[in-house]
């Protein structure tokens, strides 16, 4: 009896070991399915403001080492060429017409006697019906941080972050040294509002020990440009094939790539950095009178490639191969969904989700999608120069809508129903409309902008305003 009971105590007690290993594994599989999130989001970042964009000039080895592990898409798109529009779509994943997020500020923007239309009137703050990203991730385990320009409500708190380093409604600081003004963060003197963001942000990836979700958004490299000193004189003669030269942007540049640099280490010395998965990119593109895109046509606040086409990449030790490059057209509309699967967190069946998730091309499953890319911007958006690569002098962009199809680009303004189409990949530059050439492809493409204003109940000003003048 003895024996009997012993060696049944014995396989009791083997087979606990066995299933203790095994909730062990379970757990460890757990913790890889739950991988940190790091999404790095620069404010006005140009898509050739990068070494590894093409850039001779400006100087970013942390960013261009980092992209190097991963996959870079050259034909990233931000979802409005404008940020606050831009960060409303990437948060709710969902179009600039669902959110009515068009511009910052009023819709009227420019001489009034300059506007044919009534523009549709903008939102300014995103609605709390909208279940943004952050709120998700929350609910579903992890630790949210955001840190630096949140730019849609007044305060990130309340949208599904538990820490806020500097967010607000602030589009832009008033200065990036101390005092700050209008952004709530206290400073040393000299302390550099960049380097002061990036501390903070540091603190958090080494305190928590729950998986994370950092949107790692800095003012820079927003205007007011405000030089690092102690950089300027390397970039004052330095040479450029392509007219890049703005010395004191450079330099803010490279204090944004430096920080960059800094959380990396952070991630490496606290063991995190293999579990997370990182997105960079910009809100959209580059200020044109600050630094010009060339071969891109224009530059923020047109739907020109300038304004929209953006720096990104993506790196996830272990899923993602090292040393890629994409030519798929992406957009920060697909983040929304791609950090969900990236996170194992479903979405509720109800949600709009105008993206695609990602993870089947980067990870090497599936080479592209079948599908159009779309922009909205029924308002207006006064030049900021003269002398730009715009449709006119006066409007950096005026009423209308885009559509990327393949190769192909059609844009469609309200004002006089005119019509531009591009082929992308023999025209980068958008120089030669093609709409009368190609007709058929233009009424293609028009038709499908059309009925997608429609599916997704855009609204398209026609009212005249009696202020007009020709």
């Amino acid at each position: 009896m003895n024996r009997v009971f012993h060696g049944w105590s014995t396989a009791m007690l083997l087979l606990l070991l066995f299933n203790s290993c095994k909730t062990g594994k379970k757990n460890d599989s757990q913790t890889i399915a739950q991988p940190n999130i790091i999404l790095i989001n620069i404010d006005d970042l140009g898509w050739r403001d990068l070494g590894f964009m093409g850039s001779d000039y400006f100087e970013t080895p942390n960013i261009d080492a980092l992209s190097k592990k991963g996959i870079v898409f050259t034909n990233g798109y931000a979802a409005s060429a404008n940020c606050a529009p831009s960060r409303a779509s990437l948060m709710t994943g969902e179009w600039v017409q669902r959110h009515g997020i068009y511009t910052v500020g009023t819709s009227e923007r420019g001489r009034s006697q300059d506007r044919k239309l009534v523009p549709t009137q903008n939102t300014e703050t995103l609605s709390d019906e909208f279940l943004l990203l952050p709120q998700l991730l929350q609910d579903n385990g992890y630790a949210t941080c955001h840190a630096g320009k949140w730019h849609l409500s007044d305060d990130p708190l309340m949208s599904g972050f538990e820490v806020n380093i500097g967010g607000s409604h602030a589009g832009h600081p008033k200065s990036y040294y101390p005092p700050y003004k209008n952004i709530e963060l206290q400073g040393k003197p000299g302390k550099r509002l960049t380097d002061l963001v990036m501390d903070k942000a540091i603190n958090f990836v080494k305190d928590t020990d729950k998986p994370f979700f950092l949107n790692y958004s800095p003012y820079a490299v927003h205007t007011p440009i405000q030089p690092v000193p102690e950089l300027i004189g390397k970039y004052k003669n330095k040479p450029s094939k392509l007219g890049q030269d703005n010395a004191e942007y450079a330099t803010m540049i490279e204090n944004m790539d430096t920080n960059i640099g800094r959380l990396l280490a952070t991630l490496e010395e606290t063991g995190k950095l293999g579990n997370t998965f990182i997105v960079f990119t910009s809100d959209n593109g580059g200020l044109y009178t600050v630094s010009k895109q060339h071969p891109l046509r224009a530059g923020k606040g047109s739907y020109y490639e300038g304004g929209i086409r953006v720096p990104f990449f993506f790196v996830w030790d272990n899923a993602i191969a090292a040393m890629q490059r994409s030519d798929e057209p992406i957009s920060n509309l697909d983040l929304y969904p791609t950090i969900l699967e990236v996170a194992k967190v479903k979405a509720p069946i109800t949600k709009n989700l105008d993206g695609k998730s990602l993870i089947p091309l980067l990870t090497g499953n599936k080479r592209g999608f079948d599908r159009a890319l779309y922009w909205h911007f029924p308002v207006y958006l006064e030049a900021i120069a003269k002398e730009n690569e715009n449709r006119d002098p006066k409007f950096r962009t005026r009423p209308g809508s885009v559509i990327r199809y393949g190769k192909w680009k059609l844009h469609h303004y309200f004002e006089d129903n005119a019509v531009e189409l591009y082929n992308l990949e023999t025209d980068l530059e958008e120089q030669n409309n093609l709409a009368e050439a190609h007709i058929q492809k233009t009424k293609e493409l028009l038709q499908l902008l059309k009925n997608w204003r429609k599916n997704t109940m855009a609204p398209v000003p026609s009212a005249l305003n009696p202020d007009y003048k020709e």
